[in-house]
């Protein structure tokens, strides 16, 4: 189903992550006129495009939701490994609301491939889907003031690299120097909709 949000965007909602996925991948290869922001959520895909041609467009995306040709956009798929010290405030406590030991958590959060499934938050922060079950804890009752950039988190079903020091509520597993925002990077979120991510154990 395609939706109207307000003057100059559209919503597409979508069956699931992949398909959400799949049409994100295409309008990036293929960027229609006019298009100026696309933002893929869990089941949707906002297209915001000021001055365009909606009724054009909404046709556009209607041939994506069917299937429309035109391959996934570069990166869908990729690999990108990062390098984590699994030294975090929250390990042993992690641990022990998943009734596992430290190392079988460590074990288990690079023993599983996630998945990129949408960004949000704050820029560059990756929301990385298909966590193991065993490790899906809640989230802090009280959230920290701060959390350094590059901590590396879970709550609930989800692991995320914090891109920038901020605010937040997961539990702290570990820290990398991966930088996952870098405004002069280009594109300068490392990690986008789609990308495959494995955590690798590293020293201290």
């Amino acid at each position: 189903m395609i939706r109207r949000v307000g003057e100059h965007a559209l919503l597409v909602e979508t069956a699931d992550l992949a398909e959400a996925h799949r049409i994100d991948a295409r309008l990036r290869a293929d960027r229609p006129a006019g298009v100026t922001e696309i933002v893929p959520g869990p089941r949707t895909v906002l297209v915001v495009a000021p001055g365009a041609d909606l009724a054009r467009l909404r046709a556009r995306l209607g041939e994506l939701e069917r299937g429309g040709n035109g391959d996934p956009a570069a990166g869908i798929g990729e690999v990108v490994e990062i390098p984590v010290v699994y030294d975090g405030a929250d390990l042993a406590e992690t641990a022990r609301l998943a009734g596992l030991d430290v190392d079988e958590v460590i074990a288990r959060h690079t023993g599983t491939e996630l998945t990129v499934g949408w960004l949000g938050f704050a820029p560059g922060f990756a929301y990385l889907t298909g966590l193991d079950p065993a490790l899906r804890v809640p989230r802090l009752d009280t959230p920290r003031t701060a959390v350094p950039a590059g901590s590396v988190a879970i709550a609930g079903e989800h692991s995320a690299v914090y891109p920038s020091a901020s605010p937040g509520g997961w539990r702290l597993l570990g820290r990398t120097g991966t930088r996952v925002w870098d405004l002069a990077a280009d594109p300068p979120a490392l990690l986008r909709p789609g990308m495959r991510v494995r955590f690798r154990r590293a020293g201290g």
